[in-house]
């Protein structure tokens, strides 16, 4: 920061700029023009939004040459990330002067570091679009195959996927699936043509074979009832009796005029008797329509025979699919956050997503025909609803953690995960989290406390003296510089200094920079860290301050700050234990609890495997009487003849 302080204030980067413009040589001089000025700019000394328009015509010019120098156009792909992050007004310039053609050129070019700061561009682009445009450009994206290459030569390259590049594809899973937002969002409308004709569409799919008609031969009445059945055997909340209708409208019935008499009689309906009032709440709104439509449009062989088979089954056993789509709509948001903020830094993005087209859609199609094996499995009934809900979240979960490549290997997997399965699972982990809760062990785990604390301290010192990469963040955007910092053998000095990418953790001895422990003041963490309260809005950033942690130590008679973020939640809690214990502060963190029960677990079995199949009392048996006579005792100082 002295060093990008001093350059600034003498002109430096006007100088950088002025050789960044000119684009005298377009080859190592501009490559170190470029690296330089980015570096400079992250300090945060100089606002993004302080370039001028030409400069930043002229790197974009740079990004739109062909033959340009391969070390060029990344760093320039790089800068104009930060100023579409930084400066909605020159955002709007670099969106107009990119072409998305042209990113997709980069992308599609063998070099790793290019595909993964062109892919960074136009992430960035998304993410400064209205949704509009988002979602004009992401349509306009997927018809030029953009997910087709990624699935293929990015996710499946034969190179390792970097971070950074695995974030990029999170932020575009992420904003891909929030353009189901608005239809999430969106309660179905009752006097909407369109949707009284597709909800009849869904009953027509599911109970009126090709070409024919409901009811042909009965009257308006009878025909009503009949159309009030079949939307409640597909699972709506619709009531079988209806009042009379209107005489300016009963001409005809629900089958010739869409929903009519359901939503738009002038007499008041019963209660829960219009198919309309299950859609009419959000989430999912008219998402979980969309579903619907999709499996009976897409699998109607699947979709047929999910209503047949519920139809015929007791009115008790029955898994009402529209109930059951509904549900299973909003858990699919849940799962993958939708209309969620994109993370600054996660990287939990699904292979599969790029797999296919209507992912989400596809996605809802396994997953309903999965509610209903897990429903027959269960055997459940009506009353069971929430419970099955509850194993399919969990069968969901556990199979989208495995992160598979493709749906039919999420198919096969979630199947295999069936209701037993489940249960097994349940009991397995149950076992490893419980400890049993007889006096003796509980007595018994106590007295090896201590001993196992010591031991996590130990470890917790040992992996501070290891130390650690830690990446630097701003308020803006991800950046790529790395520090290292670690522990001296002797626990009584913090070394630590700058690094290159990709290059190994260097030795203690060569780190620039030392922090004497005796100097530490106080450990901070989350929003009490001076770098997370300088970035605003604790809601959007909650990412980050789980991760962050300060050291507040003694500079001369001055109080100074050392700010982390941890590159994961457990290297949080390790470092946050170690420098506890150097502080003569307790361990608190949720791992230490882990590690102490894991500890406690293992080191009782072992201690009680002698007796194992021995039946623990719950209280020490009792101490019998002393005897009458001691005359059973031994003298053993009297010697033998």
């Amino acid at each position: 920061m002295t060093f990008a302080q001093e350059v600034i204030s003498r002109d430096g980067l006007q100088r950088l700029g002025i050789i960044i413009e000119d684009g005298d040589d377009l080859g190592e001089v501009l490559a170190l023009a470029l690296k330089a000025f980015l570096e400079l700019m992250e300090h945060g000394v100089v606002s993004w939004e302080t370039l001028s328009i030409p400069f930043v015509r002229k790197v974009v010019c740079y990004v739109n040459m062909n033959l340009m120098d391969a070390s060029v156009q990344p760093l320039a792909l790089g800068l104009l990330e930060s100023v579409t992050l930084s400066s909605p007004a020159l955002g709007q310039l670099v969106k107009s002067e990119v072409p998305l053609d042209r990113l997709l050129v980069h992308l599609q070019v063998m070099n790793q570091q290019l595909q993964t700061k062109a892919m960074a561009l136009l992430t960035a682009l998304l993410q400064g679009a209205s949704p509009t445009e988002r979602k004009h450009m992401l349509d306009y994206l997927w018809q030029r195959n953009l997910r087709q290459f990624i699935y293929k030569n990015i996710i499946h390259s034969a190179a390792p996927l970097g971070d950074e590049m695995a974030h990029h594809l999170y932020v575009l899973q992420s904003l891909t699936l929030g353009l189901l937002e608005p239809r999430m969002r969106t309660p179905l409308d009752p006097y909407s043509q369109e949707q009284r004709e597709q909800l009849q569409a869904l009953r027509q799919a599911a109970f009126e074979p090709e070409g024919e008609s409901l009811g042909a031969g009965l009257n308006a009445d009878r025909r009503r009832s009949l159309c009030a059945r079949e939307f409640r055997k597909l699972g709506f909340s619709v009531s079988d009796r209806y009042p009379a209708p209107h005489p300016a409208s009963s001409q005809g019935c629900c089958c010739s005029r869409g929903l009519r008499p359901f939503l738009s009689s002038p007499f008041p309906l019963p209660q829960n008797s219009n198919p309309a009032q299950d859609l009419e709440h959000v989430p999912p709104g008219l998402l979980a329509l969309d579903n619907m439509l999709y499996f009976s449009r897409h699998a109607p062989s699947a979709y047929s025979r999910f209503v047949l088979e519920n139809s015929s089954r007791e009115d008790k056993h029955e898994c009402p699919f529209a109930r059951s789509s509904i549900q299973l709509t909003v858990l699919l948001c849940e799962l993958l956050r939708v209309g969620e903020p994109c993370s600054e830094t996660a990287q939990d993005f699904s292979p599969m997503f790029f797999g296919q087209d209507q992912s989400f859609h596809e996605l809802f199609c396994v997953s309903i025909q999965l509610l209903n094996k897990t429903w027959k499995e269960m055997r459940a009934t009506q009353e069971d609803f929430d419970k099955v809900m509850q194993v399919v979240r969990e069968q969901l979960a556990r199979t989208l953690a495995l992160k598979p490549s493709s749906l039919e290997l999420f198919r096969t997997k979630v199947n295999a995960l069936t209701y037993g399965e489940v249960l097994r699972l349940r009991q397995t982990e149950r076992l490893h989290q419980e400890g049993t809760l007889a006096p003796p062990i509980l007595e018994l785990r106590e007295k090896l406390k201590p001993e196992l604390m010591s031991l996590i301290r130990q470890q917790r010192l040992l992996r501070l003296c290891e130390g650690t990469l830690f990446r630097k963040i701003s308020s803006r955007r991800r950046q790529d510089k790395l520090w290292f910092c670690c522990l001296s053998p002797n626990h009584k000095v913090l070394q630590y200094g700058d690094v290159e990418d990709n290059a190994s953790p260097p030795a203690p001895e060569s780190l620039p920079e030392q922090l004497p422990v005796a100097d530490i003041r106080a450990l901070l963490t989350g929003k009490d860290c001076p770098h997370i309260r300088d970035k605003g809005s604790v809601k959007q950033n909650k990412d980050l301050y789980e991760l962050a942690f300060t050291i507040s130590y003694d500079h001369g008679e001055e109080e100074a700050y050392l700010n982390f973020i941890a590159p994961s939640k457990r290297e949080f809690h390790l470092w946050t234990d170690g420098l506890s214990t150097l502080l003569g502060s307790p361990m608190g963190s949720e791992q230490t609890r882990l590690d102490l029960e894991q500890l406690l677990t293992m080191e009782t079995k072992l201690r009680l495997l002698e007796l194992e199949n021995v039946p623990i009392p719950e209280q020490p048996p009792p101490i019998p009487p002393p005897p009458t006579n001691f005359n059973f005792c031994y003298d053993c100082s009297i010697a033998e003849p």
